[in-house]
């Protein structure tokens, strides 16, 4: 019984309709941009598997890191004691996140530090004595799965189960070009209306939306008008953080910074889960007192697992080399060559390019649902091809690993292009 086989009479995998779905491909080994399946077909992982992978699969620097961190010290409760890799990385990023940016908390995924942040929001003014319930949330949105992070999520499909069960929260459009005034007015109003404790968003680009993407500008705005009314901002920088968007994180595109950052995916560079939501000054002091009723009473068993925090600080110092940054900019720069020449295509409606992510919206009559027909086929013909695309709906994107080959990513280019022509 081969490797699919056997995965079909235990496992549940994610998102995932078991009854309709294909057999999932087993894969065996990955190296670099490549990844090879039990039958030895080759793929090239143009998504860097769910963008955490900005590295390349094996990559041997953190490796040797991770290899080195478990002959030392592989774990240790973090309640009551403290390491020298965690320290390390809180030291190191620090000092290149926005200086705003003072603490950072540790958990264990790209939801949980969603969740640590809208807790953490909440209970601020709380500790403040003040009753503030609402979140402001971007329309179409999508912050994870755990309950406080589904809440400020927009896509149905994903939550509709759970309805009436969260924690308030009001919507307002993504100030895309030509409805930033929109947003900004609904932002106010939302403020106006509501005991508003925080705004959170996807800084520039919103990723399970389909990469929509808004400028830097624009958020400025928004951020600035919840200052003035003292309402708390969270940049969910879980898909953006570590270069995707060009720059080391979308908020250094900013003139104004939010007051906490969620960070995971490529920050152990695709190899341990760990995630870290950061924060003011001024946030911390709110929990720091005599009142032990005070403290934030959340954490995580493998809260700032050493081994994580090693892969962490090896990832961390190949995003800082001149060889990462020239990849960065030269996937950037092919990127726009590939829209230029794909954008007139007649069954081409958009296309947009931030840092290493390119998208690509086919024109359809009729709405296409997340999971629909056109997605379905799209994806069934990447994987026929050889290229690990995850559409949505009737948007493709591409968001590699910063080490992929000119050579593979024009073959991407290519195959996105043919694709164009059974839809």
């Amino acid at each position: 019984m081969n490797l699919t086989d056997r995965d079909r009479q235990h496992l549940w995998h994610p998102y995932t309709q078991h009854k309709t779905a294909q057999p999932a491909i087993a894969i065996v080994r990955g190296k670099d941009a490549l990844l090879w399946d039990e039958n030895d077909k080759e793929y090239i992982d143009a998504i860097a598997s769910w963008w955490v992978n900005p590295f390349g699969h094996s990559n041997t620097v953190i490796a040797d890191a991770i290899y080195k961190q478990l002959t030392t010290l592989e774990h240790v409760l973090f309640g009551g004691f403290t390491h020298e890799p965690a320290i390390l990385l809180g030291e190191k990023l620090l000092q290149i996140l926005p200086d705003n940016q003072k603490k950072i908390f540790f958990s264990d995924n790209g939801s949980t530090a969603i969740e640590v942040a809208i807790k953490v929001s909440l209970q601020y003014f709380f500790n403040n004595n003040q009753k503030r319930t609402t979140i402001i949330a971007f329309e179409d949105a999508f912050h994870g799965d755990t309950f406080a992070a589904m809440a400020a999520s927009g896509i149905s499909l994903f939550t509709e189960a759970f309805n009436g069960m969260f924690i308030d929260v009001v919507r307002i459009p993504v100030p895309i070009k030509g409805r930033e005034m929109a947003s900004e007015a609904a932002l106010k109003e939302a403020i106006k209306n509501n005991p508003c404790a925080a705004f959170i968003f996807e800084p520039l680009v919103q990723g399970a939306a389909g990469m929509v993407m808004y400028t830097p500008e624009s958020l400025d705005q928004l951020i600035q008008i919840c200052h003035a009314n003292k309402v708390l901002t969270i940049a969910d920088e879980v898909m953006t953080g570590f270069g995707k968007t060009g720059k080391n994180f979308a908020c250094n595109y900013l003139k104004q910074q939010p007051d906490m950052i969620c960070l995971s995916k490529a920050l152990t560079g695709g190899t341990i889960p760990m995630a870290i939501t950061t924060f003011t000054q001024d946030l911390f002091d709110a929990f720091y007192d005599d009142d032990i009723n005070k403290a934030l009473f959340h954490g995580h068993t493998f809260t700032a697992n050493p081994t994580g925090c090693a892969a962490a600080l090896a990832s961390l110092s190949l995003l800082e080399t001149d060889t990462m940054q020239h990849n960065i900019a030269r996937v950037n720069q092919s990127h726009l060559a590939f829209q230029k020449h794909i954008q007139n295509h007649p069954k081409v409606s958009t296309t947009r390019v931030l840092g290493v992510i390119f998208a690509l919206e086919i024109k359809i009559e009729s709405q296409e649902s997340y999971y629909g027909t056109m997605r379905n086929k799209l994806y069934n013909f990447f994987i026929e091809k050889g290229v690990v695309l995850r559409p949505v709906g009737n948007i493709v994107y591409i968001l590699p690993p910063y080490i992929i080959t000119q050579q593979q990513l024009e073959k991407v280019y290519t195959i996105v292009e043919e694709a164009l022509e059974i839809v």
